[in-house]
Formats: structure tokens, C-alpha cells, sequence
């Protein structure tokens, strides 16, 4: 299929975003910070550190496997399918999806990514309440809502996320979403590397170590945030903590469209990227 004049647009954009990326210079702050979480997990046996992030891999591997089963999962996917189908009645599969232009999967993603932003604004918003059920669930919540994001927006470009390749990839998207801004230049490549030498659309045969101690920067973050709403959950207006709420909601409302707008570019450029070689 040939690019249309919309379709070289798309892709500039996506380049002008991907410079952005390396073009991200970390500030003294983060310099100092990166300094001392290096230091701190010097002092770590690396068996010991080996195992917790192999631990904590299998725990995401088992948190995308249920996501992706579920019955809410089946729905959206068949959800997105019927919208497909308004503008163009022959979509059948999830494949099919690519048969259709950049704006009409553009339009489809965001009606769910929109939504996911919205579960995160009011996750963060009972989180930011303050009390100890909230808090120790915003994490695994955050987690469940932007993996889920991701994988619908692999759908809506037409990469069916229950075969391994696309399984993995999803996975490797989030990951490289929630990285620090001054490493998530690094992780495209990765993405990008794992495209190039790729032999099978089915099978994946890149590394699958998915997690490292720059990952958990997320959850030392989400912790700060977790501190930030206790000191201020006790400032209440009419009975509600709102300071602490508007800290808990913006948050997460803010990863969330972090996520969401990395993952689209990634599935935009394998979309057009394929739609070129297919010329």
C-alpha cells in the first residue's frame, strides 16, 4: 500500500518526537540521584538482585497474561473490532485493522486510551484520600490500567498481543514507557533492534529480561507521591483532602498519558513502517 500525504506527516512527526528523545539532557538533580541509586545497589550481591528481577519480570509476565485473558480484555478487543467495522465493513480480524487509515486507528486507540487516562485520574484520586487500602493498592492498579492501555493500542494497529512476539513486545513498550525520561531514547533502540533482526512474526527470539534497578526509579517516584499525599491528606476543605487528591489524580494522570502516547508512537511507526515495505 502506498503512503499517503497524511501517512508522511504521521511519520515526521514521530521522528521529530524520536530527536526529542535524544535530544533529553537529565538535570544536576537527576545526576545526583542516578550517583547515589548506583551506590545503593552496588552494596547489593548481584545474585540477589538477579533474582528479584527475575522475580519481578515473571510477576509482569503473569499480570499481562491475565489481563490479556480476561473477559474485559475479549470485550474491548471485539469493541474495537466493531468500531473498525464503520469504516470498513470487511474487517474481520485483527490484522484486518491495518487496512484502515492512521486517523481511523488514531481516532480507535484514543477513544481507549482516553479512557485508561480517565481510570488512572480517578485511581489517583481515591489513592490520594489517604488511607492505607488506597495507597497499597495504587501501584498494582496503575500497573493492571496502563498494561491494558498498551496492549489495546497494539490491537487497534492491528498486532494481535496474544501471540509471543507481540506478547513480549507489549511488555518491552511498557517497560520502555515507564523508564526515566533520560533512558527511554535507549530503549527505542532496543524496540527498534528487536524489529530489524526479527525472523518470525510469531515467535520472539530477543532477550526477555525486561527489568533492572533504573526501572523501579518509577516506584521510588510513586512512593514520593504516596508521602506527599499523607503529609497533605490532613489539610482537608468541606471534609475532603483536596490537596492530596489533586496530587494523587495529576500523577496518575500524567503516567498514564506518558504511557499511552509512547506506546502509540511505537505502533504508529510499525504500522507505517510496514505499510512502506509492503509498497
Amino acid at each position: 500500500m502506498n503512503w499517503s500525504e497524511r501517512d508522511k506527516q504521521v511519520w515526521q512527526s514521530i521522528k521529530t518526537w524520536r530527536e526529542e528523545l535524544y535530544e533529553y539532557e537529565a538535570n544536576d538533580l537527576e545526576h545526583t540521584y542516578v550517583k547515589w541509586l548506583d551506590y545503593a545497589f552496588e552494596s547489593i550481591p548481584e545474585d540477589v538482585q538477579d533474582q528479584f528481577f527475575q522475580r519481578l519480570d515473571g510477576w509482569l509476565f503473569h499480570m499481562h497474561s491475565l489481563i490479556q485473558g480476561s473477559q474485559m480484555q475479549n470485550d474491548a478487543r471485539e469493541r474495537i473490532l466493531v468500531t473498525a467495522r464503520a469504516f470498513n465493513q470487511d474487517i474481520q480480524t485483527v490484522e484486518d485493522l491495518h487496512y484502515l487509515t492512521i486517523d481511523q486507528l488514531h481516532y480507535i486507540a484514543e477513544q481507549h486510551a482516553g479512557r485508561h487516562r480517565i481510570y488512572s485520574l480517578l485511581q489517583g484520586g481515591v489513592t490520594g484520600t489517604g488511607g492505607l487500602v488506597a495507597l497499597g493498592s495504587d501501584l498494582p492498579a496503575m500497573l493492571v490500567i496502563n498494561l491494558r492501555s498498551v496492549q489495546l493500542i497494539a490491537i487497534t494497529y492491528g498486532f494481535d498481543v496474544q501471540t509471543p512476539f507481540e506478547m513480549m513486545t507489549s511488555l518491552k513498550v511498557f517497560h520502555a514507557a515507564t523508564l526515566p525520561s533520560r533512558l527511554r531514547a535507549l530503549a527505542w533502540e532496543d524496540l527498534m533492534e528487536d524489529l530489524n533482526k526479527k525472523d518470525s512474526n510469531y515467535f520472539y527470539d530477543g532477550s526477555e529480561q525486561l527489568t533492572d534497578y533504573t526501572w523501579l526509579e518509577g516506584s521510588m517516584k510513586q512512593a514520593l507521591k504516596a508521602m506527599a499525599i499523607t503529609m497533605f491528606k490532613g489539610k482537608k476543605w468541606s471534609g475532603l483532602p483536596l490537596v492530596s487528591i489533586a496530587i494523587g489524580a495529576g500523577s496518575n494522570y500524567q503516567l498514564s498519558r506518558k504511557i499511552t502516547d509512547f506506546a502509540e508512537k511505537y505502533y504508529q511507526y510499525r504500522y507505517l513502517r510496514d505499510k512502506k515495505n509492503e509498497q
